[in-house]
């Protein structure tokens, strides 16, 4: 229980969540791009358990560990064809300790 008082960050919830890494079969792959797009870009802040970010070169890259498999990002870049989401293998991916 926490204290009135206290307020609960979204990354002490995030972090009660487990994750289990399909390792090299990763289920969101950002395509190859010379600039990232609007939308791409919108990930790297948008995304609720921080994903995307920019590489030095200014391209946006994943890494889909801890992803919680939300959709934000199929709804922002999936139908543009600028991200490849799959659902994890089964038994692979996000486990939510509270349902």
């Amino acid at each position: 229980m926490t204290n009135p008082g206290t307020k609960l960050r979204v990354e002490d919830k995030l972090y009660q969540n487990r994750y289990l890494v399909d390792s090299g079969r990763p289920h969101i792959k950002v395509r190859p791009h010379k600039q990232p797009s609007a939308n791409l870009l919108a990930l790297t802040r948008v995304c609720p358990a921080k994903c995307y970010e920019l590489n030095d070169k200014g391209q946006v890259e994943i890494t889909a560990d801890g992803c919680m498999e939300c959709g934000t990002c199929r709804i922002l870049c999936e139908t543009s064809g600028e991200i490849e989401w799959n659902y994890p293998r089964g038994g692979f991916g996000v486990l939510f300790k509270f349902g």
